[in-house]
């Protein structure tokens, strides 16, 4: 198989008649420096040079060579090829002059499209309770999956990395069956990421890693078998993750999380690498399905040795916790190989060509990542417990808002205030006028207990505050911490200006202006105690016309009236007292009533509603998370969410 440097026609056909001067061969990358110290490279490239301004005299091999040197071609890969005859050549221009094709855009799964969804209506509604740190990898991964999901279906971008002198370069070139990327013992060696891709309509996609086309690569003949294996792979070579040039490592960083799979080409002295482990294996295990790991010299290992070698390469892995895809198992494929020899590499074309050909890899690594961002967020949204205002936090809340407001005090004073009323009514003259006498000397206290003393009215304050304290800390009871933040400071909002309203509303909703109601035996009360009166002063008179001599003797009956009138007088005040006991009980109830629900209502409104509005955002971001997390989640509000994801990140 030969390569040469090709752009992508079906997206990019204009490329080709108008070259950019930085893609000249003059202009490669580093890695094609020392061909070009051949003399016969240089005595190639001066003829070339001459039949492009030879119009006249050759003008079908200037039309050739004019082709050959495209902006994607750099001429080296070409003069490699062995006889670089015409056939060849012609290959090219039949692959250039081919008609654009369509490009498939990648489809998701209706389930990972559910997930997608439900982690974008996650992130919109979690923007004003949680930081853009906590978020931010979240809104990579949507970014990342609709970028993707416009490009290419058809294409499965497989990067290569591995650690410095691990042959990943070799590979590459012996995956592609050409010397593509450079290799050598200088290190670093590949300084840039490199592509190949195996058929059209790639473009996007390696545009997407941000690989110029300088460095963008094609196979030439797409037609042989091995190639019809691989056709749809676009293969990524990156420079050494450990390298120590700063923004090689960046580069590899930056390029893992954008393409669909990774080999990863370890070697029989760097294969336990803690690096390599601690920042990229253990935290993309998650990614178990989408990843190979190739240990690479095997030919340096004698006998049995490479056996052991893999066998501890697995063993590492699955401390990492990688599942292995062992025994037809989805997971990651150990493969053992010599890229210098050969040796294995068939296996690993073949199990590539298989990878690519179920088109699934993209779709795998986007879940993979939506799995990553559920475990990161689990903390932020899943609770432990049930969680929620139960109806008895509700019930203790309004019962200390009212007796802040004195609702039972205003209750009993209405109570007070209705038997005092009825005892003016149905009280003996003479008990009435003793207790005018006694109101006269002691200031009235008004029918409210009153609040005006400063060290009552601070009390006051801090039992409404210590009544938002309680509530709230019920509601956030459970709460992960952002949520039972946002709470706490729903709740701490409400109670700004709670005391001075329920002082308006003590006020307004406190006994109605006048005398308290009277029941309808009142008047018949009234009218007795008034007999009663009467024979009194009737039995008195008679009395004084006896002494006076005006009228006959006669004790018996006056006396009886007098003793009628001063018996039956208390007797019916005492009666009326006890009748007047339920009805003042019940105006008391009422007034206290009237309180409590004014106090209640405005602690309700104020308090309660925002808090549970904030549990009613949080139930539905919960639930939400349950469908990115691919759990169901119950749907009442006090019902906990705990769901395990496979913990991991990139």
């Amino acid at each position: 198989m030969t390569a040469v440097t090709d752009q992508d026609h079906t997206e990019h056909p204009d490329h080709s008649e108008h070259p950019d001067p930085a893609d000249h061969p003059a202009h490669s990358d580093h890695s094609e420096r020392p061909e070009r110290s051949n003399p016969s490279d240089h005595s190639e490239h001066s003829d070339h040079h001459q039949a492009r301004h030879d119009h006249s005299e050759r003008p079908g091999r200037d039309a050739v060579r004019a082709e050959a040197m495209s902006p994607w071609d750099d001429g080296l890969i070409a003069r490699r090829v062995n006889g670089g005859g015409e056939e060849e050549q012609r290959a090219v221009r039949e692959s250039r002059a081919s008609g654009p094709q369509t490009v498939t855009p990648l489809a998701y799964d209706p389930q990972l499209g559910s997930r997608l969804d439900a982690l974008r209506e996650l992130v919109g509604l979690s923007r004003a309770r949680l930081d853009h740190r906590t978020l931010a990898q979240a809104g990579r991964v949507l970014e990342e999956s609709s970028a993707r999901r416009r490009l290419s279906g058809q294409h499965t971008v497989v990067a290569i990395a591995g650690a410095t002198g691990s042959g990943k370069s070799q590979l590459f070139n012996a995956l592609a069956g050409v010397p593509i990327s450079e290799t050598g013992v200088r290190r670093p060696t590949t300084a840039a990421p490199i592509a190949c891709s195996w058929s059209d309509g790639a473009a996007g996609l390696i545009e997407r890693l941000g690989i110029p086309p300088r460095l963008r690569r094609r196979p030439l003949q797409a037609t042989t078998d091995a190639d019809e294996r691989l056709r749809g792979l676009v293969l990524v070579d990156l420079p050494d993750h450990d390298s120590a040039a700063v923004q090689h490592r960046e580069q590899v960083d930056r390029v893992l999380g954008l393409v669909d799979a990774v080999i990863w080409v370890v070697d029989p002295e760097k294969y336990a690498d803690a690096m390599l482990h601690e920042r990229y294996l253990r935290p993309m295990a998650a990614h178990a399905e989408v990843m190979f790991v190739v240990l690479n010299q095997t030919d340096r290992l004698p006998g049995e040795a490479a056996e052991q070698v893999l066998d501890d390469l697995r063993r590492l892995l699955d401390e990492d916790g990688i599942v292995l895809g062992e025994y037809g198992e989805p997971g990651t494929s150990v493969l053992g190989l010599s890229a210098l020899t050969g040796d294995g590499v068939g296996e690993l074309r073949e199990a590539l060509g298989r990878f690519v050909a179920e088109r699934g890899a993209p779709a795998r690594r986007i879940s993979a990542d939506v799995d990553i961002t559920a475990a990161r967020l689990w903390p932020v949204y899943a609770a432990r417990r049930r969680t929620g205002l139960s109806e008895e936090a509700r019930e203790e809340f309004a019962d200390r808002l009212a007796d802040a407001v004195g609702a039972t005090a205003a209750g009993e004073a209405a109570e007070r205030a209705w038997l005092r009323n009825a005892n003016r009514a149905c009280g003996t003259p003479w008990l009435r006028l003793w207790r005018w006498c006694q109101e006269r000397r002691e200031p009235s206290t008004g029918r409210l207990a009153l609040r005006g003393q400063p060290d009552e009215e601070v009390t006051a304050r801090q039992r409404v505050e210590q009544a938002v304290r309680t509530v709230a800390d019920r509601a956030s009871a459970g709460l992960p911490a952002p949520w039972a933040q946002a709470v706490r400071e729903a709740a701490a909002r409400g109670s700004q200006g709670l005391p001075e309203a329920l002082d308006e509303l003590a006020v307004r909703a406190g006994l109605p202006p006048g005398r308290p109601p009277r029941p309808g035996w009142w008047p018949v009360a009234v009218l007795a105690q008034a007999s009663m009166t009467i024979l009194q002063f009737v039995g008195g008179l008679w009395l004084l016309g006896q002494i006076a001599g005006v009228m006959a003797p006669n004790l018996g009956v006056p006396v009886l009236l007098m003793v009628i009138g001063i018996v039956g007088g208390p007797l019916i005040e005492w009666s009326c007292r006890m009748a007047a006991r339920g009805p003042a009980r019940r105006y008391g109830l009422e007034a206290e009533r009237r309180l409590r629900e004014a106090a209640s209502g405005c602690g309700r409104a104020r308090v309660l509603d925002p808090v549970a509005a904030e549990l009613l955002r949080y139930r539905e971001v919960r639930e939400q998370y349950g469908r990115v997390a691919g759990v169901p989640t119950g749907t009442g509000t006090g019902t906990g969410v705990g769901v395990g994801v496979g913990a991991g990140g990139r």
